[in-house]
């Protein structure tokens, strides 16, 4: 890879920009404060072939990587509109659908993914399994017809907006009676599917449900891949889940960031801006270089994913996350202390980044987790649990 981007990713980086800043942060959050979506946005940037960048040219996306994807979700995070629902349905369930998806599933469902018409989401966790995927009980049975899926999930983003959802189940091994993890594509109207609102504390138009499986009956075609290599297919989907998180947490905190910068160059109490005083500047530049390391790794696990090289890529992409989501939090916290008072406020809109930035840190993975992952497997330190 090169430490310089290339003319074409430098375009997208402006033309993405471009579309960002005509919507703004300040229509984002009123989207978000009224209970509304990102609808228009949405679908825009699905028209100028944005959210399908990675996806095969041959269903309609633009024929790139996750490192152009990652492009596209900083940079509109960077203008105050960040897209959560980027991070599952065109990485996360395009990925898997690209990677792994019979001819039929990926003439069905990448197009759509690809122009925004159609919004997949992902549901994992569990009330009950947390980050330990092992003990996942969502259960898929076959049936004469195919499957038959019953089980519940929690903290799944995009229900409301979302045709259909990629949901990672298990299925029973017919040698061992064991339970291996299998995929599956839901489309949210089945019969035996209901979802409800959970109500977070985010400024936040994309909002996060509860997933009720009740014998919902798919056909034998609604599996993705083999029932035997769902593990591997699962990795391949979170790599680039977590490559997004990075893009997702370095937009907020550029975003952060950028209001600060603005505000300490022109706020004067004494005789110079506040900005020129070093118990400013300091942090703030602390800021911007972590930032751009963060995008570094970012870059490296997209760089990695793309050639191929799913191991190396799971490294770098955890590293990436956690410390975009550091950088994240430490950029809206700093944000709101350079503003003073004023930070606080509705109108100079920094205090409503905070959640968000500290979410990072949470989902999809925590930084605690990645640190196991780290330890375990990059330092070869022993397992803790």
């Amino acid at each position: 890879m090169s430490f310089v981007e290339s003319e074409e990713r430098r375009a997208l980086r402006a033309a993405v920009r471009e579309l960002g800043r005509k919507y703004g942060y300040a229509w984002f959050t009123e989207r978000a404060r009224s209970g509304g979506q990102t609808t228009e946005l949405w679908e825009e940037a699905g028209k100028l072939g944005y959210l399908g960048v990675n996806l095969p040219e041959e269903y309609g996306g633009g024929g790139g990587g996750m490192g152009d994807l990652s492009i596209v979700l900083e940079e509109l995070g960077a203008a105050g509109c960040p897209l959560l629902m980027m991070v599952v349905s065109p990485s996360i369930c395009g990925t898997v659908i690209t990677r792994f998806g019979t001819g039929e599933q990926k003439q069905r469902w990448l197009p759509g993914l690809a122009d925004g018409s159609t919004t997949m989401a992902f549901a994992i966790t569990e009330p009950d399994a947390g980050s330990n995927s092992h003990n996942i009980t969502t259960t898929a049975r076959r049936t004469p017809d195919g499957w038959s899926l019953s089980g519940r999930k929690v903290y799944i983003s995009g229900l409301d907006v979302a045709q259909a959802v990629l949901v990672v189940g298990r299925t029973e091994d017919a040698k061992t009676g064991k339970l291996k993890p299998a995929l599956f594509i839901v489309p949210i109207d089945a019969a035996g599917v209901e979802f409800s609102k959970i109500e977070m504390d985010l400024i936040s138009p994309d909002k996060q449900f509860s997933l009720f499986l009740d014998d919902v009956q798919l056909p034998a075609e609604a599996l993705v891949g083999s029932e035997d290599a769902a593990l591997m297919q699962l990795f391949a989907g979170l790599n680039p889940e977590r490559i997004m998180a990075s893009a997702f947490a370095l937009g907020i905190a550029r975003h952060a960031l950028d209001k600060a910068v603005a505000y300490v160059k022109e706020r004067q109490v004494w005789k110079t801006p506040i900005g020129a005083h070093q118990g400013i500047a300091h942090p703030l530049a602390q800021i911007k270089i972590e930032v751009e390391l963060a995008r570094l790794m970012m870059q490296k696990a997209a760089a990695l994913y793309d050639a191929g090289d799913d191991l190396g890529a799971g490294e770098a992409a955890n590293m990436a996350k956690y410390a975009a989501g550091e950088a994240a939090v430490r950029a809206t916290d700093q944000a709101v202390q350079s503003l003073g008072g004023n930070g606080m406020t509705v109108e100079y809109g920094v205090a409503s980044l905070v959640a968000a930035a500290r979410a990072s840190r949470i989902a999809p993975v925590s930084r605690e987790m990645i640190l196991n992952f780290v330890a375990q497997h990059s330092l070869g330190l022993p397992k803790s649990y």
